[in-house]
């Protein structure tokens, strides 16, 4: 599987698409909304910058695409007129790999600078946007050119899946019965790819420059704790159940493996450290926990376009996991299967979920070093 070409959240505004199933990913920005606002106002305070460079990164598309963005803008034009300052000139780069859906970013940016501009008390700066496909596990900035980065739910994302793991049987992703070979594999990969991240972010981000990145992570320092492991332990009891009937094949299952790492606080940590080029400001694990998916609470313009979560249990957790995970299950299984997939493992969410079942993040925010 080459996962730059099949990884990216369901596009579109259909019932299964992204945009109206990202209700977890819009509580966990909200959540860590006062770390961005340190993150920003530091750096404004250090720098008082005339035009100032924000990039998000796995930006996907739909609300959430345009949440934090609007909140790094607010919480500078809220210093511009405590310090009686001139608002700077915003530019807003937008990066998802090549697949995401940048048309839906791009249709609704009118849309989005008109609310911006009604909230605002007074008149901000001029903002221009700009999509930037491709990967974040590489270089895609010229030096120096960043001065506050963003990223949210996507760095637990891998550039590949783990190599060695073929006998992974039964499961798509580190579970209880994984032997210890593959998720050494799995945090050998994570490894590799967060230290080249924070190499290639530290060279196109200016000194001083601001990173705020929030990971779906874990607690625990078991890599096979279920707070990360037994949401795709479900899919794959769903998986199997289907293989057990004949309707898909006991190689497919046993050769699809999700390009995922949930790392620990002490692990984004370390890594951190020994890259050499950061300063930890700040660290903080939160969670979201499953039965509040139902729950649409927050006033951004974008509201109206998410739809209304209808029932509870797993119906919620399930559909939030099918505009994140189908496009890779059609790249490996084909489409055919994708309804059964996801009915039965509806099902199985509403059988197993209880209140102990939370998305663990793993926030953490980073200075530039000198």
């Amino acid at each position: 599987m080459e996962v730059a070409q099949v990884l990216h959240m369901n596009g579109g505004s259909g019932k299964a698409s992204y945009a109206n199933n990202s209700i977890l990913q819009q509580n966990v920005i909200s959540l860590t909304k006062p770390i961005i606002e340190e993150g920003i106002t530091s750096l404004f305070y250090n720098m008082l910058p005339t035009s100032l460079a924000i990039a998000d990164l796995g930006c996907s598309s739909g609300p959430n695409t345009f949440f934090a963005v609007s909140e790094i803008i607010k919480a500078v034009e809220k210093l511009c007129q405590e310090l009686n300052h001139k608002s700077p000139e915003y530019n807003v780069f937008f990066n998802d790999l090549p697949g995401n859906d940048f048309n839906n970013i791009f249709k609704s940016l009118d849309n989005f600078k008109g609310k911006l501009h009604d909230e605002m008390e007074s008149r901000i700066g001029p903002c221009y946007f700009f999509g930037v496909p491709g990967s974040f596990h590489g270089r895609i900035f010229p030096s120096r050119s960043l001065h506050f980065v963003h990223s949210s739910y996507s760095l637990q994302w891998l550039s590949k899946v783990p190599e060695g793991i073929n006998n992974n049987k039964g499961n798509i992703y580190i579970g209880s019965t994984s032997p210890s070979n593959v998720y050494k594999a799995y945090y050998k990969q994570f490894q590799s790819d967060f230290s080249y991240f924070l190499k290639c972010r530290a060279n196109e981000l200016v000194e001083g420059g601001h990173m705020v990145l929030t990971f779906a992570g874990r607690r625990s320092n078991d890599p096979q704790s279920k707070e990360c492991c037994f949401i795709w332990e479900l899919m794959a009891t769903a998986l199997n159940d289907m293989v057990s009937q004949g309707i898909i094949k006991e190689e497919q299952v046993d050769t699809f493996n999700i390009p995922q790492y949930n790392p620990s606080l002490s692990e984004v940590k370390l890594e951190v450290i020994n890259e050499g080029s950061f300063v930890i400001n700040r660290m903080e694990v939160s969670d979201v926990n499953w039965s509040t998916l139902g729950n649409q609470n927050n006033d951004f313009y974008f509201e109206s376009k998410i739809s209304k979560q209808l029932s509870e249990g797993g119906y919620n957790v399930a559909r939030c996991m099918r505009a994140v995970a189908e496009p890779l299950l059609v790249s490996h299984f084909g489409d055919a299967i994708i309804e059964e997939v996801f009915t039965r493992y509806k099902e199985i969410l509403a059988n197993r979920m209880s209140k102990e079942n939370s998305f663990i993040n793993v926030t953490i925010l980073l200075t530039r070093k000198a």
